[in-house]
């Protein structure tokens, strides 16, 4: 039996790692390559990441070593790192040099350049597992995985903004985990389509609780770094947590949107900003002005903020999210997290968090209608006063 030169694996993040292994598994020359599913993350990733990387280092960088190492203990021996964004785009030599310096012997890519995605570059990378692939199947199947991805992000934003709205509980979690196993196993675009008819046909027959009688449901915004917001276990699965509390979500970071809509958006959400900024702060930090403000006005009734511990892009921003907050008379909770970070201690300040917007909501209902009734108190006096007539 041929001996197969390579093991491949790649770090996890959230539920992206379904498509991207697909798609991997469908380029590989597999008389050559294997495919290595990440492991879950678990409390072992993190410990075995923050063991061999500095201090100071963020968050991300920390869990991916922890991938890493895990992979790397059961056999892989070629290595995919994304990288992309703030400094984490320069993340990727680091690693490499930890872990050769720990004895592990590799091959290791990193498929995004400092300036960004270049295709051609990318296609040659990918190539070292297939020598025979052809420049049509590449784009053929990361057009395919980039369509998966896009499906992906609509459906969880779907389930997202209606979850809590939700009437038979338990529906849209049985559709989010049939649709997690189907679209892990797309080949063709026609699957596809036929998958996202059918998921959409599903969704839509979920019974939702109307406007009118969903007025007490606490809505809460996410906003801040991208990996936090994407992996949940890094955030202790903060938006599970919150719906467990009753809690509607809204998150606009997702692959897609970083893809697609980031680089274009900067200009817009700046100028919608203004008032408070006048260039771009790096990273998701111009966002998490821009979208806090949104949130706002779309009548938000708190928003958290997340990020790793020492996130440069988001500490700038968090003084100028101070103000806002102030301003606007909404509660903004910050949350930093890093190896050190207790779930427990997390937990109880989203309780504490979530109690506090009750009251300060249930105190809002009770002015508006002690309002409502000195107006119809005082009508009822000016008629009997004056003989007015309805």
């Amino acid at each position: 039996m041929k001996k197969k030169k390579y093991i491949v694996s790649f770090p996890r993040l959230g539920n992206y790692v379904y498509p991207i292994y697909n798609m991997l598994d469908r380029l590989v020359d597999h008389s050559m390559v294997d495919i290595m599913f990440p492991k879950s993350m678990s409390k072992n990733t993190i410990e075995l990441g923050s063991n061999v990387s500095p201090d100071f280092v963020c968050l991300p960088f920390k869990y991916n070593m922890g991938n890493f190492i895990e992979v790397l203990e059961n056999g892989a021996n070629f290595l995919i790192q994304a990288g992309g964004g703030c400094r984490y785009g320069y993340y990727a030599e680091v690693q490499e040099q930890i872990l050769r310096d720990l004895g592990y012997d590799f091959t290791y890519v990193s498929l995004l350049e400092p300036e960004g995605i270049n295709v051609k570059k990318l296609y040659e990378k990918v190539r070292l597992l297939n020598l025979n692939l052809s420049f049509a199947k590449f784009a053929k199947e990361v057009i395919l995985a980039i369509k998966a991805i896009e499906l992906l992000d609509k459906v969880e934003t779907y389930i997202r903004d209606n979850y809590m709205y939700e009437i038979k509980k338990g529906e849209f979690d049985k559709i989010h985990k049939d649709f997690i196993k189907n679209v892990s196993n797309i080949s063709f675009i026609q699957d596809l389509i036929k998958l996202k008819k059918n998921v959409y046909k599903r969704l839509k027959l979920v019974k939702l609780l109307d406007k009118q009688s969903s007025k007490h449901i606490i809505k809460v915004g996410i906003i801040g770094e991208l990996y936090t917001s994407m992996e949940p276990f890094s955030t202790f699965y903060l938006e599970k947590e919150l719906a467990s509390l009753g809690v509607k979500v809204k998150r606009y970071t997702t692959v897609t949107y970083l893809l697609f809509k980031k680089g274009k958006s900067i200009k817009k959400h700046i100028k919608y900003a203004n008032k408070y900024i006048d260039y771009a702060l790096g990273a998701d930090g111009t966002e998490s002005i821009a979208h806090t403000l949104e949130l706002i006005e779309k009548g938000y009734d708190g928003i958290i903020h997340i990020k790793p511990f020492g996130c440069t892009p988001e500490i700038n921003a968090i003084p100028i999210l101070q103000k806002i907050a102030q301003e606007n008379e909404i509660p903004i909770m910050y949350l930093t997290f890093d190896s050190q970070t207790s779930q427990t201690g997390i937990k109880t300040r989203l309780e504490a968090f979530y109690d506090m917007l009750v009251m300060k909501k249930n105190m809002k209902m009770e002015t508006k209608c002690i309002e409502i009734g000195s107006k119809e108190n005082r009508l009822n006096y000016d008629k009997q006063k004056y003989g007015f007539q309805n």
